[in-house]
């Protein structure tokens, strides 16, 4: 093999970052093997000696959003010595926050049916951010079946992201913050906070 023809070893992190920017302005759509090539200045088969599919190349870009994600959330939880509840509504402030900050990366994390799952440690990087929120919803409601309660506050969190991004939520409740509607899901699915 030429010195022409060897794998650049920096390619596939600049394609990731190729990839990712190129989500962040344009989104979804515009994430296609051939473009994120040409925007790396590469050939358009240059990326297949690193992601044999487009889906994997996916996985690779959604891995970096979970990162960033899970960075956002350790953040928030601190030190892990605030009572768990407190620390629900931080993750689930820091979950919001990430949704409506990062639109495409926040749809491409969850959209399954585009991603290469068992492939690239995607797995690896989105189930403990889950684990997470069963962990903390497990101290606040010994009770109840820790697992289906967390599914359910992530599904009603989604919900919020997207209605909120689409500006329903601010039609519907008059609000103009997230705020009180993290504060009712979090009540809704843990009972009320005490003391209020």
């Amino acid at each position: 093999m030429s010195d022409a023809e060897k794998p650049e070893p920096d390619l596939r992190l600049r394609l990731v970052d190729v990839g990712v920017e190129l989500l962040a302005r344009e989104g979804l759509g515009a994430l296609t093997l051939r473009e994120i090539a040409r925007r790396a200045g590469v050939s358009h088969g240059a990326p297949r000696r690193y992601f044999p599919t487009h889906l994997e190349l996916l996985s690779a870009i959604a891995r970096r959003g979970f990162t960033d994600l899970a960075g956002r959330v350790t953040t928030a939880l601190g030190d892990g010595t605030a009572p768990p509840r407190a620390q629900l509504t931080g993750l689930g402030h820091a979950y919001l926050r990430f949704a409506l900050d990062n639109p495409a990366m926040y749809e491409l994390m969850f959209r399954h049916d585009l991603l290469e799952s068992g492939h690239l440690r995607l797995r690896e990087t989105s189930l403990p951010l889950f684990g997470v929120l069963v962990e903390l919803v497990g101290r606040v409601r010994p009770d109840a079946d820790a697992r289906a309660v967390a599914g359910a506050l992530w599904a009603n969190l989604h919900g919020i992201a997207q209605l909120w991004r689409w500006g329903s939520l601010q039609l519907a409740t008059g609000e103009d913050d997230f705020v009180p509607l993290l504060r009712t899901a979090l009540d809704a699915h843990l009972g009320p906070e005490p003391g209020r």
